[in-house]
């Protein structure tokens, strides 16, 4: 997998998968309706305004709540390339997994539209706009596998048909 780099999005502690996308929109089987509501009980522009790529830095709890899958696709879908939050909900860390959506259990300092780069395999976060670098535990090579092919279905796929 090669580097994540984006435009930082910051948000606070405890940011639930209702806050993430609300309960209301789960009515809908479409991704870009999911995916132009996401965090809008957060920041109203996010959907409109996020970009390919970007990466949400965050602090604790980072997806606590309902076990509601609709969150890290919502995300993913509206162009983030990674979370890092100082900790996770343990399911919604296992649902970003699933689907190929990094997620980075890490405390990093970084602002509002500061550009970083992340390398999950050297284990190195760099804010490119203060010049901080932080060390992560580097994924590993089944891991890094994984987000590589889109997620644990497709891996197993991918597996599956290579034997």
């Amino acid at each position: 997998m090669e580097k994540l780099e984006g435009k930082v999005w910051k948000f606070r502690d405890s940011i639930d998968t209702d806050v993430i996308i609300a309960g209301r929109y789960l009515r809908t089987f479409s991704l870009d309706d999911l995916a132009s509501h996401v965090m809008e009980a957060e920041d109203p522009n996010f959907a409109e305004n996020v970009d390919e790529g970007d990466i949400i830095v965050a602090g604790w709890n980072f997806g606590c709540g309902s076990s509601r899958e609709q969150a890290p696709v919502a995300l993913k879908h509206a162009g983030v390339s990674a979370i890092i939050a100082k900790s996770f909900a343990r399911i919604f860390y296992r649902n970003a997994i699933n689907i190929g959506l990094p997620v980075i259990t890490a405390d990093v300092t970084a602002e509002k539209g500061d550009e970083i780069c992340i390398d999950l395999e050297k284990g190195v976060i760099l804010n490119k706009s203060t010049g901080s670098e932080f060390k992560i535990q580097p994924f590993d090579n089944f891991m890094l596998e994984i987000l590589s092919d889109g997620g644990l279905v497709k891996h197993y796929l991918k597996v599956k048909e290579s034997q």
